[in-house]
């Protein structure tokens, strides 16, 4: 018995230690791997199990070397589960060359030029009376409001809404704040 309460609070103080640790750092988890804020986007984003869909999109696009270049970008970065959301056969479709100007941009529909954390888009949320809107690389908006003091919506063009669900994932090129829906523009 003492033995298992010893295990038990040396793995609850490493477990401390270990969050201790990412805080300081910066680094978050994402998808089972640290995103590294010394790291650029890419090269955190290929390591993440939850954003594989996206890194092919990325990919298949030619997007790669404009999201590892300087910025600042803040990326809303859609999980697989919000791809395999989208309409059957959307994704392989939109994978094929000859819809690459479409993927292309689709995926700049969800990158904004600047370093946009959890307290610049809440700041601008509520400096813009509950409702902010930001252009995309796309050149197309994406509408911010809050729902509840921690939680921001992003919401597109046609209407489709996505919960923020994992905050402030700095790169050394800007920031991803990792979405539940995939955005249209």
């Amino acid at each position: 018995m003492k033995m298992k309460r010893a295990l038990l609070a040396a793995t609850f103080a490493f477990g401390l230690a270990g969050t201790a640790f990412a805080a300081m750092s910066g680094t978050v988890m994402v998808g089972g791997a640290p995103m590294y804020p010394t790291k650029n986007i890419v090269q955190n984003a290929v390591n993440s199990k939850d954003n594989t869909t996206l890194v092919a999109a990325v990919k298949a696009a030619g997007l790669v070397p404009a999201l590892e270049g300087k910025g600042p970008f803040t990326v809303f970065a859609p999980t697989n589960e919000a791809f395999n959301r989208l309409p059957a056969g959307t994704v392989p479709t939109l994978l094929k060359p000859a819809n690459k100007a479409e993927l292309k941009s689709i995926l700049l529909y969800h990158v904004v030029p600047g370093d946009y954390t959890f307290r610049a888009l809440t700041a601008l949320i509520r400096g813009h009376g509950g409702k902010a809107m930001l252009k995309t690389l796309n050149g197309a908006p994406l509408t911010f409001t809050m729902n509840g003091p921690h939680n921001i919506v992003v919401t597109d063009a046609k209407g489709g809404s996505a919960n923020i669900i994992i905050y402030n994932v700095k790169q050394s090129n800007g920031v991803i704040q990792v979405i539940n829906r995939v955005l249209m523009p």
